[in-house]
């Protein structure tokens, strides 16, 4: 019976050493057309070199999944899942990389007409930005259904291949995404193909310890994903992989008031440790806690005695 024991643990050890390297590859791919029409990489080139990189995550080990959501100004949507598609398909496992094109670009080009069309009805000045927030959070309602499948599973992480600028309003939603995927521990990669650095993206990549990179020669923009990104959680132990030099904490959050009157403010995502801490946030004026009632009874007397 104990040897029998033995090599069961020992049997179960090597599954699990063996999805040491097995990744579960979620790419955020930004489709926003405003976008596109002022950059310098044609999207047709742009997407070339991640169907070749999409192709090499899955050559790397057998076991790989990819999944790919694009990102639209208006909408998000599941563009392709390697897993799904082989279950569905047996005969494409030898065949993966003319399937993946065919049927990855179909949708993709569906995707993009339906968002334009969404985009006509709204008018955005200047480059709009995309659904960050929105392909996060389908990214991480994938990964929990992952999760939840059983013990044995591979080592998700998210990359997010973004090019249009932060979007303001999208601020509280983007963070809720970042915290919950740090308590999941999930990484976010972040590849900036734009012209100006993301702080959405700088702190994502910060807090869950994944990388931020901004390639300088976009042409190159395959060897980037290669050489960076397409590394396993495992692997990375021993690599030294690219460090930001700094990263913006600040976000600007824009509100509107009944007034129509605009206010921008800075928020500091650090604050809410500190709130925690003192129960008092002094750049807002407020109080949590009793300390809140008590100011909060105050008011009422003095409302209901106004003679005083």
């Amino acid at each position: 019976m104990g040897t029998e024991e033995r090599k069961r643990r020992h049997g179960t050890s090597t599954f699990q050493a063996l999805f040491n390297d097995v990744s579960l590859l979620v790419v955020l791919l930004d489709t926003n057309p405003l976008f596109w029409s002022t950059a310098s990489l044609p999207f047709s080139k742009f997407l070339s070199h991640v169907l070749a990189f999409l192709n090499s995550i899955l050559l790397l080990n057998q076991l790989n999944q990819v999944v790919l959501i694009a990102t639209g100004c208006n909408s998000c949507h599941f563009i392709f899942d390697s897993s799904s598609s082989v279950a569905a398909n047996p005969n494409l496992e030898n065949e993966r990389m003319p399937a993946l094109c065919s049927r990855l670009l179909h949708k993709l080009e569906e995707f993009v007409i339906g968002d334009e069309k969404l985009s006509k009805e709204v008018s955005v000045a200047g480059i709009g930005s995309s659904l960050l927030s929105g392909s996060l959070s389908m990214a991480l309602c994938y990964i929990q259904r992952v999760f939840r499948s059983g013990p044995l599973h591979p080592h998700p992480r998210i990359l997010c291949l973004q090019g249009s600028p932060d979007g303001p309003e999208q601020y509280v939603a983007v963070m809720n995404a970042i915290f919950s995927a740090q308590r999941s521990m999930v990484p976010i990669d972040s590849c900036v193909i734009g012209g100006q650095h993301s702080a959405f993206l700088q702190q994502a990549s910060y807090i869950t310890g994944g990388v931020y990179l901004k390639p300088q020669q976009l042409d190159g923009l395959f060897q980037y994903l290669s050489t960076v990104f397409a590394t396993d959680l495992h692997s990375r132990r021993f690599l030294q992989l690219p460090k930001p030099a700094g990263v913006d904490f600040r976000a600007s959050s824009v509100f509107a008031i009944k007034t129509q009157l605009t206010w921008a403010t800075y928020v500091l995502f650090v604050c809410l440790y500190f709130a925690s801490i003192t129960r008092n946030v002094r750049p807002v004026g407020s109080v949590f806690g009793q300390a809140q009632s008590d100011g909060n009874s105050a008011t009422d007397r003095k409302r209901k005695n106004p003679e005083t």
